[in-house]
Formats: C-alpha cells, sequence, structure tokens
C-alpha cells in the first residue's frame, strides 16, 4: 500500500492517460473491495484453509501485477488491475482473523500486531519516494515487485491451520440489523465518507506535484497521516469514554470537511497543509475505530463476518469506487482542487444524515 497508492496515480499519468482514465483505473483498488472480502471471507469460513488462502491470494496477484510490465494500454490495465486487486484485497481480511484466531484470548495486543501494517506503509513509503528522486517513475512496478515477493514469501512463513470450520449461525435477525434506521444512517455516512476520499487516493499526489512537491516530499506527507492514524488509535478509548457516538462522529466529518477544504484552497503554505495531513487521524483513523465498534454491537458474534463485508463493500468498496470516478469528471472538466471541494460536499451531506440518524449501537451480542 505505501509503495503503490502514494505513487500510482503519477505512474500513470507518466503514461500518458487522462485523468479520467487514471480515476477509472485508480478505482479498481477500491472496486474489487466490493465483493473480494465477502467471497474470500465465505471460503475461508467453509474451509477453515485461511493461511492457504492467503498463500494463493498472494502468488496469484503477484503474478497478475507482472502484466503491468506488458504495458497493454488502457484496457489491458484496467483487466490486470481488476485481477490483481481482486487477490490483493483478499489477503488483509484472511489475515485479520488469522491474526485474532491465533491471538484467543489475548485479543488486546492485536493492536500491537496491527501496527507493524502502519509502519510498513511509513517505511515503504519513504524508500520507494527516496528512490523516485533519483529514478523516473516508469521504474516504479520493478520496485513494487520485491514487495509482492515479499508478501509472498511471508505468507509461507505462517504455521497452516488445522482446518476447523466456522458452526453455522442461526437463522434470523441479518434483515432486520441491515433495515436498521441507525445502521442505514452508519453506512450512508460511511459510503458518503469514502467517497470524499476518492480524490485524496486519487489525485493528492498529481496536486501536489503540480504545486511543485517533490516525490519524496509527496510520501512523507502521505505517511504523515499515518502516523496520525497510529497516534490516534492511542487515545480513542478515551474519546468513547467521554463523548457519545454520534458528538465523535460529527467532529470527525466536520474536520474532515475542513481538511479537504484546506488541501484544496492552501496547498501551498506547507504548515497549513501539514495540519491538514494531521487531519487523517480523524477523516480515517477516529471514524474507521468507531465502525468496527458499531458493527460489533449491531451485527454480534454470528453476523459479525457479514457486517465486516459489508462494511468494506458498501463503504471502502463501493464508496472509494465512485469518489475516485466522480473525481475524475471534476478533474478533467476544472482542475485538481475542484475535486476536493467536491469531497468536501459529500461530508457537507453526511454531517446532516449522521445528525438526523445516528444512534449508538447496543452492547455487542456475546452468543
Amino acid at each position: 500500500m505505501g509503495g503503490l497508492l502514494p505513487y500510482w496515480s503519477l505512474y500513470l499519468e507518466g503514461q500518458g492517460f487522462s485523468y479520467l482514465q487514471i480515476a477509472t483505473l485508480m478505482a479498481t483498488i477500491q472496486l474489487t473491495k466490493i465483493v473480494a472480502p465477502s467471497v474470500w471471507g465465505w471460503l475461508g469460513d467453509r474451509t477453515g484453509q485461511r493461511v492457504r488462502l492467503v498463500r494463493f491470494g498472494a502468488i496469484t496477484g503477484s503474478l497478475f501485477f507482472a502484466g503491468v510490465f506488458l504495458e497493454p494500454g488502457f484496457y489491458g490495465l484496467l483487466l490486470v488491475m481488476l485481477a490483481f486487486t481482486f487477490f490483493w484485497n483478499a489477503i488483509l481480511p484472511l489475515y485479520e482473523v488469522i491474526t485474532l484466531r491465533a491471538l484467543g484470548a489475548q485479543k488486546e495486543k492485536y493492536g500491537r500486531v496491527r501496527l507493524w501494517g502502519s509502519v510498513g506503509f511509513i517505511g515503504a513509503v519513504a524508500l520507494v519516494g527516496g528512490l523516485l528522486e533519483l529514478m523516473p517513475i516508469q521504474s516504479l512496478p520493478w520496485l513494487l515487485l520485491p514487495v509482492f515477493a515479499g508478501i509472498a514469501v511471508s505468507a509461507f512463513l505462517v504455521p497452516s491451520e488445522r482446518g476447523e470450520r466456522k458452526p453455522p449461525a442461526p437463522k434470523g435477525s441479518l434483515k432486520a440489523i441491515v433495515t436498521h434506521p441507525a445502521v442505514v444512517t452508519f453506512f450512508l455516512m460511511n459510503f458518503l465518507l469514502q467517497v470524499s476520499h476518492g480524490a485524496y487516493y486519487t489525485f493528492f499526489s498529481i496536486h501536489l506535484a503540480q504545486h511543485g512537491y517533490g516525490k519524496l516530499s509527496i510520501g512523507l506527507l502521505w505517511s504523515l497521516g499515518v502516523f496520525a492514524e497510529i497516534a490516534l488509535f492511542l487515545v480513542m478509548h478515551r474519546l468513547t469514554r467521554n463523548f457519545t457516538v454520534r458528538q465523535i462522529a460529527i467532529g470527525a466529518l466536520t474536520l474532515t470537511m475542513i481538511r479537504w477544504i484546506l488541501i484544496a484552497e492552501v496547498t501551498d503554505v506547507v504548515v497549513v497543509l501539514l495540519f491538514a495531513q494531521l487531519l487523517h487521524a480523524a477523516s480515517y483513523g477516529v471514524l474507521h475505530a468507531l465502525s468496527v465498534q458499531y458493527i460489533q454491537g449491531f451485527f454480534g458474534q454470528h453476523h459479525h463476518g457479514q457486517g465486516q463485508a459489508l462494511y468494506s463493500g458498501l463503504t471502502f468498496g463501493a464508496g472509494g469506487a465512485i469518489g475516485a470516478w466522480l473525481s475524475g469528471f471534476l478533474v478533467d472538466g476544472f482542475d485538481t482542487s475542484a475535486a476536493f471541494w467536491g469531497g468536501a460536499a459529500a461530508m457537507l451531506i453526511a454531517i446532516v444524515i449522521t445528525w438526523r440518524g445516528l444512534r449508538p449501537p447496543p452492547v455487542p451480542d456475546q452468543s
């Protein structure tokens, strides 16, 4: 993620693709999240062989990514990215389950394991950004290839599971849960949140490059957002003790709207841009941590996996893909700043919806 997300749009621009084509190609990273987590999660539950599925996904995803080296043109690259991300997006959700099962009763240690994902992101951003200051952007796929190989090798260092299957959940209340007004509001809020992030994940690097920032500076600004996210996770428990779910959500959405406006209009002022990146703690960290608890509270133990798949598919998948695509139209018709103003408008709608409909989740079902 650290090697791909900050620089892939710059690579696509260097390959001569239009802004709308770049947006469409970047949207595939999110688009496959609509179905991939559900498909791979179902296979993991059905077979109990999650580690083997991770190995399969890592190897197959890497092989499909190698199609980039054929320089297949827009439609060929679209197929390559759809295939590669379908397998790539399988790895993290499966690893989440593997990790939680391995920790057993020591689930409080999960944060210390997950932290290495953020460390890896920051390290990759800095290393790849530094190398791209010395090398042409066309060399990016070659820099990413060893990372994919490393993912595949590391998957074989994790011991295989015994193949235990998840017991079937009792029939009943999933439909009642997903049609609950507070749950509908929750999904709408997160959908709009990811729509607003479409401009960020697709055009933030291009926006910065247009304002004279170098590739290493761009990478470090991406990393700053992840640093802020780590710091937020360490203090999130204090926020949930002192504020209601709705207060926290509205506060985070408002800060996210301010962030997009600052990036749109004050990009040249480094101090302001640094502050805007620190607000990633609100626009991703706060709302993601809140969402995990919300899903656990409403969906309970038996429907937790389905709730997580819906959250990933409807928000990161559908919301992220639509946001990336819409931002492409705005950049194509106006400029990169317009895409961030579009994100701010999505946040304004989300604030109104959240104010009217979000309610606290029930105590998680442990039955």
